[in-house]
């Protein structure tokens, strides 16, 4: 367990996920305060800080309500004299920008770092949104790390930068190095104990309108040129001596596929190194450009470091030719690999790529055909399968599957739009499906109805919730409450009885919530009970006004842990064979990986290392074949 290493108090090496070494860095740093919103690729951190929480009890810790909200808890803290981090995915620092921007003016006065991580090729989010931009538009310095290594250094050294000048710093990372194991070097832990301050002894001014605003961006640009200057001789921006007049200009990890391309076909260009992606080192890069015909610069999404390293040769050397994404070669979408990396570089220098890829991608492609499509689908026992089932059947009982719209919204619902439900005509962001129904009620003579995971609805959901309510909007709301944020990892929420660390925290009442704000209805089902829960969905979606259905179960997964840490024995299901027909309801209709076909006899069969004991199956099957396994023994 690498968690271990991150509670070590020596010196020493250990293998590390990169962002276990961000947690590790903070701790060396001796930080005081973390709060968070869970998001992929960054929950290991949260996950991480939250499971060392009882180890250190130096430190204190909250799971936020959202990214903003936890953005301003450890600028709170800072301004308190604190030493705080937090940190989120890139479409996170969307709902935390508007705090931000105002944070960059006001400035700081203990170390504040917030990490955001970008997500090419979308693996676990809405877009592949570049977050560079965000640093620069704010004058907020940023950094960008490549190794595990250099997670944890980074870590350390942004809290210095932010304490030497006053300003939060962010750390930009992305999947393919928040996912990145490696060895790290250790130093040696040395913990203070937790102590409060007085306000008096670290107050500031933190306000930011009118004339005072325009005094703090003065400030702030000045700031902004210090910061270049420290940049300008940092290590973390270096240069990788090599042959010849052809460089290449980098950051993160394309860095690494840079020098793996190289090796592969034998050749040792010059790199130039970024670890500051703003303000950029511009004294440093243009004597490394001076020397070049051509620069490489390698870099995922928007050519974010291009444009300005077109901007800074036109002074020292007009005549570079600059290879990116403005000539062609490079995509402004998806991932990069060694392979794209060392494809560009092979047609550059005109030599022959190591391997020919395209081949390989081709025979890849063509193995596809015969393998089955395994689209995504959810765990066993999850109550979000049984309430969309439910949710089927009301709609085809009522008859109205072709006048409704369905909005949905971000959480392992997500997935409705896949078989068997195939629901979902919108979803964009957390609780944007409240705001758009609003605008779609307003312009259809369609039921308009949308869907919400419990941690979602107090991370964004409440504006767009109210706004319905004042509005005498006909709108019925669907609230899965499965007690976690369960996407990402089971993570505790307002919904939730308990904070990071598994202390004990003040369980929101959603009821006495919708009941406060005036909801025309509010229905509990239990979506393991799936039949009984069809009739209730029926009345919710005929009736007018704004009508909440609240779908309760724990997440399956969540349910699980909690029964083996009482002891309890998970008991799996079985099918009858003597009662089972061979309908395949259970198969066509509720897609569990737990239910199979055995082939000896063409009848259901249910994995017994998967089953979690749910039976929902037996509500959806027509003959009650599926039994606990204990049942009739």
């Amino acid at each position: 367990m690498t968690v271990e290493d991150v509670k070590r108090v020596d010196k020493g090496s250990a293998l590390m996920l990169a962002n276990e070494a961000v947690v590790r860095g903070a701790l060396e740093a001796d930080v005081k305060v973390v709060a968070f919103y869970p998001g992929s690729p960054t929950s290991e951190i949260l996950d991480t800080f939250g499971e060392v929480l009882d180890h250190f009890k130096d430190y204190k810790m909250q799971i936020a309500a959202n990214e903003k909200v936890a953005l301003e808890t450890v600028a709170g803290a800072s301004m308190a004299g604190q030493r705080s981090f937090t940190s989120m995915k890139s479409v996170g620092m969307n709902v935390a920008s508007d705090s931000m921007y105002s944070i960059a003016y006001t400035g700081l006065n203990a170390g504040c770092v917030c990490l955001i991580a970008d997500d090419p090729y979308a693996h676990s989010s809405q877009s592949e949104q570049d977050g560079r931009y965000f640093g620069m538009t704010a004058y907020v310095p940023m950094i960008e790390p490549c190794t595990a290594q250099e997670a944890l250094d980074m870590t350390k050294w942004a809290f210095e930068i932010s304490e030497k000048h006053k300003t939060l710093v962010i750390i930009r990372t992305t999947t393919r190095v928040n996912h990145q194991r490696g060895m790290v070097n250790l130093e040696k832990l040395e913990r203070t104990p937790f102590k409060k301050n007085k306000w008096k002894d670290v107050k500031g001014q933190y306000f930011t309108v009118g004339s005072v605003a325009r005094a703090h961006k003065a400030k702030l640009l000045e700031k902004s040129a210090a910061i270049q200057s420290d940049f300008e001789k940092t290590n973390f921006n270096f240069i990788v001596p090599g042959d010849g007049n052809v460089g290449i200009l980098t950051a993160g990890v394309n860095f690494l596929h840079a020098k793996e391309a190289m090796q592969n076909l034998e050749i040792k260009l010059p790199i130039f190194k970024l670890g500051t992606l703003f303000p950029l080192p511009e004294k440093k890069i243009s004597e490394y450009l001076k020397s070049l015909s051509t620069l490489i610069v390698i870099e995922e999404l928007t050519p974010y470091l291009e444009t300005q390293i077109a901007a800074i040769a036109k002074s020292v050397n007009p005549s570079l030719n600059i290879i990116g994404k403005k000539s062609g070669h490079f995509s402004e979408m998806l991932e990069y690999n060694v392979s794209i990396v060392e494809k560009v570089l092979a047609e550059v220098l005109d030599k022959k790529p190591s391997i020919d890829y395209d081949a390989v991608l081709s025979k890849a492609e063509g193995l596809k055909d015969i393998l089955p499509e395994r689209p995504p689908i959810f765990c066993p026992g999850c109550p979000h399968r049984g309430t969309l089932w439910s949710f089927r059947q009301a709609l085809q009982q009522l008859r109205i599957r072709d006048d409704i719209v369905f909005n949905n919204d971000i959480g392992c619902y997500s997935m409705a739009f896949l078989p068997p439900n195939e629901f979902s005509d919108s979803m964009l962001a957390m609780g944007a499906s409240l705001g758009i129904s609003a605008g779609m009620e307003m312009s259809l003579d369609d039921k308009v109805i949308a869907m919400v995971g419990d941690s979602t609805l107090y991370h964004a959901a409440l504006p767009g919730i109210v706004n319905l309510i004042h509005h005498n909007s006909n709108v019925t709301l669907f609230v899965l409450d499965n007690s976690v944020t369960a996407m990402t990892g089971q993570q505790f929420n307002p919904n939730s009885p308990f904070d990071a660390g598994g202390q004990p925290a003040r369980k929101i009442n959603m009821e006495k919530l919708f009941e406060a704000l005036g909801a025309d209805s509010i229905t509990i089902i239990d979506p393991y009970e799936t039949r009984d829960c069809i009739g209730p969905i029926k009345e919710a979606i005929e009736a007018d006004g704004f009508n909440v259905i609240i779908s309760r179960r724990e997440c399956a997964l969540y349910g699980d842990r909690l029964k083996k840490q009482a002891g309890e024995k998970i008991i799996p299901s079985e099918n009858v064979k003597d009662t089972c027909r061979g309908i395949y309801a259970c198969v066509k209709e509720f897609y569990c990986p737990a239910i199979t076909i055995d082939e000896a006899d063409g009848k259901m069969i249910i994995q017994q290392d998967l089953c979690d004991g749910c039976l929902e199956c037996r509500q959806v099957c027509p003959v009650d074949a599926p039994q606990h396994m204990e049942v009739g023994k």
